[in-house]
């Protein structure tokens, strides 16, 4: 009779120990959130050169005014039917949609800039170093015209928006000059703004200066 043959049993599964598989668990989640964390941040990020060849010194129409200091222009920004700017340089008073929630004088200014650059043409000036902000939102300074008044200074010339002392830009020096004079002046928020109505990194600056005065 033909010899029986029996298949072979398979050889058992090595397994690594528990706290060997719990460490590579972990380090797998840690690596599935850094990737994602990457993968965020360059779906924002845009190469300068990029940036200033789309934008830089052209014209383009205010699709949208989202409140004092930002606005969408209708051109296409990666996946997006048009492009977020922060007006560099300046900080108007939130109208809600921030984390401190509607600020003094945030209304006002929103509806200033929705009268003066809604459905215009605007011209876009980049400046020379970073181009991108917070949220992957471009950084300009926007012209009524070419040549024309620039609407960051502007905003802090009528007192409805705060130079944003924060970071050094080309006109840093320009902003913060005309918001003294605006505030000598009481133009706008300057009226009648306390400190506890400012936003919070200008309630730290203004407690720094006076301390720092006295």
């Amino acid at each position: 009779m033909p010899r029986d043959r029996r298949t072979a049993p398979l050889p058992p599964t090595i397994r690594a120990p528990r706290f060997e598989r719990r460490r590579l668990v972990s380090l797998a989640i840690v690596l599935f959130a850094s990737g994602t964390i990457v993968c965020e941040r360059s779906r924002h990020a845009r190469p300068q050169g990029d940036d200033h060849a789309r934008y830089h010194d052209r014209t383009f129409r205010v699709a949208r005014v989202i409140d004092g200091d930002t606005l969408d222009i209708d051109i296409a920004d990666g996946d997006k039917y048009v492009t977020r700017i922060r007006l560099l340089g300046v900080d108007a008073p939130e109208t809600g949609h921030g984390r401190d929630g509607e600020m003094y004088f945030g209304t006002r200014a929103s509806e200033f800039a929705e009268e003066r650059l809604r459905g215009r043409t605007v011209h876009v000036v980049l400046p020379r170093e970073r181009t991108r902000g917070k949220f992957g939102r471009l950084l300009a300074y926007v012209h009524l015209e070419r040549g024309g008044p620039m609407f960051n200074e502007t905003l802090i010339e009528e007192g409805l928006a705060y130079a944003d002392l924060r970071f050094q830009h080309h006109y840093y020096r320009q902003f913060k000059a005309i918001e003294t004079r605006a505030r000598r002046e009481g133009r706008g928020l300057w009226a009648d703004v306390t400190i506890e109505k400012m936003p919070a990194w200008r309630r730290r600056f203004e407690k720094r200066t006076t301390a720092t005065s006295e």
